[in-house]
């Protein structure tokens, strides 16, 4: 595990031996970190992401989750880096147009934010839509991809 203060707040980035395994949101850096290769190789990319100087990552990751979740989760890391997608598009991506409130609870569940984009993802109306770590930092993420783009 590797803890690192970026511009959303404290990330706490897991790893295991075949890939990343979580990215999530913390309150405040946790008194155990400890560091793995993999994990500091992805903070690297993260810092260079928020910078403006990464718009792909080239780390293995290694999400749990149900096979629906697995093909939405590898569908949202195929929307280019400053683009978005809405839900509905997005349940199409995977041949399944009548979905998109599944797509959305999938995306909810998503262990590695940033990296699989769940944030690339809006509604309908063009509104953000959700964001398992507030509407807030989705803003952020979204304005600095379209920023850099």
């Amino acid at each position: 595990m590797t803890v690192w203060q970026s511009p959303v707040g404290w990330l706490d980035v897991r790893a295991g031996s075949n890939g990343i395994h979580s990215i999530t949101l913390s309150s405040e850096k946790p008194m155990d970190a400890t560091d793995h290769s993999l994990s500091d190789q992805c903070v690297a990319q993260l810092r260079e992401y928020f910078v403006g100087e990464r718009t792909a990552f080239d780390v293995p990751l290694a999400p749990v989750g149900t096979p629906f979740r697995m093909e939405v989760w590898r569908a949202a890391q195929r929307i280019p880096y400053g683009e978005t997608r809405t839900y509905a598009e997005l349940a199409s991506m995977i041949g399944r147009p009548g979905a998109a409130r599944a797509v959305g609870n999938a995306l909810k569940n998503n262990p590695i934010a940033i990296l699989i984009p769940c944030h690339r993802i809006v509604s309908a109306d063009g509104s953000i839509g959700g964001y398992a770590w507030g509407s807030e930092k989705k803003r952020i993420l979204l304005a600095l991809e379209r920023s850099a783009h």
